[in-house]
């Protein structure tokens, strides 16, 4: 080894070491995009995600059936292999997706979807949840990030177990039923909430109960088939997931704040980007993680220029991962070089900026702020369902158009991870923030939507003779986040 081995645990020094460098809960890289561009490209579609859902879940029901009324025949086997795919495999991009919010735009839909994906993985919901909400702030960030799948130095010769599931898949069911007997372990409790404790452990308890009576069924039938419809398909299943999902980070860098330098976009055929919702697109997807499944394609396309190139197949992509992964199994230090990552100059640290008030505006709204109001220009500014950003004295605001003639005013920084609002996605009287799906909404500023817990100051703001007007009275006396608030505060 030319370096000493590192502690991928949450628990350990390296998730202070991380706090203490200013890599957690960091800004990201982003690459400049057209606002409107991306506006239409966050658009959720219930219609799209229905089809889609329908094909999967109702292709996985499908085989059930057939494999019940034809046990035990010659073709048995292949369709028990089919059926695990799309039950322990195919339904891991569709947990991803629902639990970000973004497959439907209908929130119950996305949270049926999640629970029923979520119970075929073995994923306790609120655990993964809090889980990725962490990937998407520290990606493959050592000792913040719970979901780096191969800490090096990786153990090449394990891979073809790591594909089985049999060693992964035991050890998700013994932590979901720890959890279900109320042990939180101290990885867990890292990132999860202590408030959503009560939460995790019901929920933890109701899929072990299922999987429970599924286990009893094949005692009483004294038959497989409720075992290998019910649990089993997680692990002879899982092979999809892996097979899919190593490609995303394996191999790439450590530590860094440039998703281009530590996840791989690939391009697949068809059948592959259905069965795994277009995440073959994952640059795409980790720099705008707003953006849904069905539009990452597109999203590339916008964006390409300012990414490495793409890798032509799965092929390719598994030609580096497994190169690099053997080089670090000798050195732990070694990274995938040349992968061609343009210099971009109108690039940032933020997130896309939509820019403040411009000047003249600003000059007004501040010298009208010391009598509690503020002058944010021109209602015909701003079109129906988009934010803009307001930079007032030291402080940041996010305003919107809700419709013709409604307009709303709250601080600028979502109160989870302060992002800035105005880049979210205006969403049937809510805000979406861009960073990790959280909503707020903007009548009242109560959180809609995990990770967001701690509610959204709104202030006063109406349309006077076509001039937005805001009361900020109470700003000074609030908590208001400034401009340059950037850290995640949770």
């Amino acid at each position: 080894m030319t370096a000493a081995l590192r502690d991928y645990s949450l628990a350990g020094p390296e998730n202070r070491r991380a706090r203490e460098r200013g890599l957690a809960g960091a800004p990201w890289w982003k690459p400049p995009i057209d606002e409107n561009r991306l506006v239409e490209l966050m658009a959720r579609s219930n219609a799209r995600a229905a089809r889609d859902t329908a094909l999967w879940l109702g292709g996985t029901i499908a085989l059930a059936v057939v494999i019940v009324l034809s046990w035990f025949s010659w073709y048995s086997l292949p369709l028990l292999f089919v059926y695990g795919a799309l039950y322990g495999g195919a339904a891991d991009s569709r947990w991803h997706e629902c639990g970000h919010g973004t497959a439907f735009r209908s929130t119950t839909a996305n949270n049926v979807v999640y629970y029923i994906a979520s119970f075929m993985l073995w994923r306790e919901p609120t655990m993964w949840r809090w889980s990725h909400y962490r990937h998407h702030s520290d990606t493959i960030i050592v000792g913040r990030d719970a979901e780096i799948v191969f800490p090096r130095p990786p153990n090449v010769r394990l891979l073809p177990l790591t594909f089985s599931h049999v060693v992964n898949s035991p050890k998700m069911l013994w932590r979901l039923l720890q959890h279900a007997a109320g042990r939180i372990d101290a990885d867990a409790a890292d990132f999860i909430p202590v408030s959503e404790h009560r939460r995790l452990i019901a929920e933890d308890r109701i899929f072990a109960a299922i999987l429970a009576a599924a286990v009893a069924g094949s005692l009483i039938l004294w038959h497989p088939l409720p075992v290998l419809l019910i649990g089993l398909p997680t692990i002879y299943g899982g092979w999809l997931v892996v097979f899919f999902g190593i490609t995303q980070h394996a191999g790439l860098q450590e530590d860094v704040l440039d998703h281009r330098l530590n996840t791989r976009t690939v391009y697949m055929n068809p059948l592959f980007r259905f069965l795994y919702s277009n995440m073959n697109y994952h640059i795409e997807h980790h720099l705008f993680p707003g953006v849904p499944y069905h539009a990452l394609p597109a999203l590339h396309e916008e964006i390409k220029d300012s990414l490495p190139p793409a890798l032509p197949n799965t092929r390719a992509a598994y030609r580096e991962l497994l190169g690099a992964m053997r080089r670090q199994s000798t050195d732990i230090t070694w990274e995938v070089p040349g992968r061609g990552v343009p210099d971009v100059p109108d690039a940032g640290l933020s997130l896309v900026d939509h820019g403040p008030i411009v000047p003249d505006e600003q000059q007004a709204a501040s010298a009208s702020t010391s009598a509690g109001t503020a002058d944010l220009g021109a209602l015909s500014e701003i079109a129906v369902g988009r934010a803009r950003r307001c930079d007032i004295g030291d402080r940041t605001y996010a305003l919107y158009r809700l419709s013709e003639s409604e307009v709303a005013l709250s601080d600028g920084l979502c109160t989870h991870a302060a992002a800035h609002l105005s880049e979210g996605l205006v969403l049937d009287g809510a805000i979406e923030c861009p960073k990790h799906n959280g909503r707020f909404d903007l009548r009242t500023g109560e959180p809609l939507r995990r990770p967001a817990k701690d509610p959204l100051k709104i202030y006063p703001c109406e349309v006077v003779r076509g001039r937005i007007v805001a009361d900020l009275s109470t700003a000074e006396a609030s908590s208001a986040p400034s401009a340059s608030d950037n850290k995640e505060t949770s």
